[in-house]
C-alpha cells in the first residue's frame, strides 16, 4: 500500500495512507528501524476483508522525515500517532504494533482508554511489568552495547538475530541499512524508555499478544509469557518465526490477526 498522504507534524512530516470504508478501524505501527512495509501481507488481507487499514512510517522511519537536529523521542511518537488518528478521524481504533510499534500502542491505550478499542501487539515486551535484576541491566546496556558495533555491520548483525527466513533477513537488513546508526540508537533508547514497571496495572482495553517461538530479542518471550498469565489471556505464538514475525511468516500472522479481530466480535465469522 502507497503511503500517499503527508501529516504536518512541528519537527516531522509522518507519511500514512488511509485505506477501506468498512470497519473495524485498524493503525498498524512498525518496529524500529524499519517502516510500514513489515505490514504489507496483512495490510492488504484486513482490506480484503472490508476491514478501515491506517498504514504509517514512524518519524525518521521510511518516508517519514524528521527535522534535522531533532532526536527521535517516545514522546514525539506518541504525539504523532496522536494526530494521526484525530487527522484520520477515528475515533476508538483498533491498535496493532510490533517492537516498538507495539510499546507506543501499549502506553497510547494506557493514556487514552477511551480512544482505543483494542491492542494488538507483536514481538514487544510489556511496559508495565515487572523486571528481573538481570532484565534491568540488560535494559540499561543495551545500547552502549549496540553502540560499540561499527555501523557497517549492525544492519547484517540485527537482521540475522531478528528474522529467520532468508527472505526476511534480507528485508529486515536492507531496511536497517537505511538508517544511520545515530538515528537507530536514538530509537532503541526511546523504545526502552517506554518500559516503565507497574506490576499491578491491567489493560483497561481488550489486549492479544503475538509473538515467534524463536523470538530472542531482549526479555520479549519471557515478558509476553507473564504478561499472559498476568491478563488471563492465551498468548499467540508463531512457528519457526523470529523478531520479525509478519516478514518471518506473514500469512500465519494475518490469518492469527484476523481471528483476533473475529474473538473481538469485530469482524464476522
Amino acid at each position: 500500500m502507497t503511503l500517499d498522504r503527508l501529516l504536518a507534524r512541528p519537527t516531522a512530516d509522518i507519511a500514512y495512507s488511509d485505506r477501506g470504508v468498512g470497519r473495524p478501524d485498524v493503525v498498524l505501527t512498525h518496529g524500529a528501524g524499519v517502516d510500514h512495509a513489515m505490514f504489507e501481507a496483512q495490510a492488504a488481507s484486513l482490506a480484503q476483508r472490508g476491514v478501515r487499514v491506517i498504514l504509517w512510517d514512524l518519524r525518521g522511519h521510511g518516508r517519514s522525515s524528521i527535522a534535522q537536529g531533532t532526536r527521535f523521542t517516545a514522546r514525539d511518537a506518541l504525539g504523532d500517532l496522536d494526530a494521526l488518528l484525530r487527522a484520520c478521524g477515528t475515533a476508538a481504533p483498533v491498535l496493532v504494533g510490533h517492537s516498538l510499534g507495539g510499546n507506543l500502542a501499549q502506553a497510547f491505550a494506557q493514556r487514552h482508554p477511551d480512544r482505543v478499542t483494542g491492542v494488538v501487539v507483536l514481538d514487544a515486551t510489556w511496559n508495565a511489568g515487572p523486571l528481573s535484576r538481570p532484565e534491568r541491566s540488560a535494559l540499561r546496556l543495551a545500547a552502549p552495547i549496540l553502540s560499540l558495533i561499527p555501523a557497517r555491520a549492525l544492519p547484517h548483525l540485527m537482521a540475522r538475530a531478528s528474522a529467520q527466513s532468508p527472505e526476511a533477513i534480507a528485508l529486515t537488513e536492507a531496511a536497517f541499512a537505511r538508517m544511520p546508526k545515530r538515528r537507530f540508537l536514538e530509537v532503541w533508547r526511546a523504545t526502552t524508555s517506554l518500559v516503565s514497571p507497574d506490576p499491578g496495572f491491567r489493560s483497561a482495553v481488550p489486549i492479544a499478544l503475538i509473538r515467534g517461538a524463536r523470538d530472542r530479542t531482549g526479555n520479549i518471550a519471557a515478558a509476553m509469557r507473564r504478561w499472559a498469565a498476568a491478563e488471563d489471556i492465551v498468548e499467540r505464538v508463531i512457528p519457526d518465526a523470529g523478531h520479525m514475525v509478519t516478514w518471518d511468516a506473514p500469512d500465519a500472522v494475518s490469518r492469527v490477526l484476523i481471528g483476533v479481530l473475529r474473538d473481538w466480535k469485530l469482524l464476522p465469522e
